[in-house]
């Protein structure tokens, strides 16, 4: 399938590609479609006149392809053009995709950092630069780790250790990894306990912390949901997402 790219605000744009992963008997419910998104933020410039482009979960199209070629130079181009550094923040530790091809193509000019979650250190190959992790006491709505372009990331605790929720306070946005899908029509669901570690701790985590860790985003101005799998939500993103908690998990009746 083609690639898809959406202008959802000024600098912020989302694209999709196939995850190279993906088998037709995961298209279902409770599993996920071949086309997974990926976020773009041109960030304002910091306290110090520092303008850099964030990409959250990076996905480039497979080598070779004219969609590769057209998302590599559309990239290079805006890279030039902002000349400031590049920050791939990953979602989860299964979303360091294309991170490192990214980090090696900027790396030198002009600069480039992946960032996760400390529980991902071990688990991804590519060149990991910075991490954030909270004291394991838990993390209210109003405690954020403050990352580059003003990026806020959340952990979303009953799933894997390194998964985290992005937050884009400028453009109201919640940018997922694997916590919530995009159902269509403007609505989400929860992921599954399969989508869960396995084992009776895990399922123990899942049941008792997910969806209370995903209640506190609520608390936030929320206009967008943007999911890495599935369709985005684009308005009314606090009522979609206080839907899906009050629901059935994704693929569950």
């Amino acid at each position: 399938m083609p690639m898809e790219v959406q202008q959802l605000a000024e600098g912020f744009w989302r694209w999709t590609a196939p995850h190279p992963d993906w088998t037709p008997e995961k298209d279902r419910p409770g599993g996920w479609a071949q086309m997974v998104g990926c976020v773009f933020y041109e960030a304002p410039a910091d306290s110090r006149g520092v303008r850099r482009i964030v990409l959250i979960d990076p996905l480039a199209p497979p080598e070779g392809t004219p969609d590769a070629e057209r998302f590599w130079r559309a990239l290079d181009r805006d890279v030039e053009r902002v000349g400031g550094p590049v920050a791939i923040l990953l979602g989860n530790h299964y979303h360091e995709r294309s991170a490192q091809a990214v980090y090696e193509r900027y790396e030198r000019s002009p600069g480039a950092e992946i960032w996760a979650h400390e529980a991902a250190r071990g688990e991804i190959a590519c060149s990991l630069s910075r991490t954030f992790a909270s004291s394991g006491q838990g993390m209210g709505a109003d405690q954020w780790f403050e990352l580059p372009g003003g990026v806020r990331a959340q952990e979303i605790a009953g799933l894997e250790p390194c998964e985290v929720a992005y937050y884009l306070p400028l453009q109201e946005a919640v940018v997922f990894a694997d916590a919530v899908i995009g159902t269509g029509e403007g609505r989400v669901r929860v992921v599954p306990l399969s989508w869960a570690p396995a084992g009776a701790e895990a399922a123990m985590r899942y049941h008792e912390s997910f969806r209370p860790s995903l209640r506190r985003l609520l608390d936030l101005p929320l206009e967008m949901l943007l999911v890495s799998h599935g369709p985005p939500v684009f308005v009314n993103g606090d009522a979609a997402l206080a839907e899906a908690l009050d629901a059935a998990a994704w693929g569950e009746s």
